[in-house]
């Protein structure tokens, strides 16, 4: 998983799905779990 400051471009990708736990902001994608990251 990436930190990463900017999760714009990993939000627009298909099958993403943003979702906040514990103050931090997390991007996970069953399609292609390359694009997992968290923010925060």
């Amino acid at each position: 998983m990436k930190v990463r400051k900017s999760l714009k471009s990993l939000k627009q990708k298909p099958g993403a799905q943003v979702i906040r736990r514990h103050g931090k902001t997390f991007v996970i994608n069953k399609k292609n779990p390359r694009y997992k990251a968290r923010q925060g």
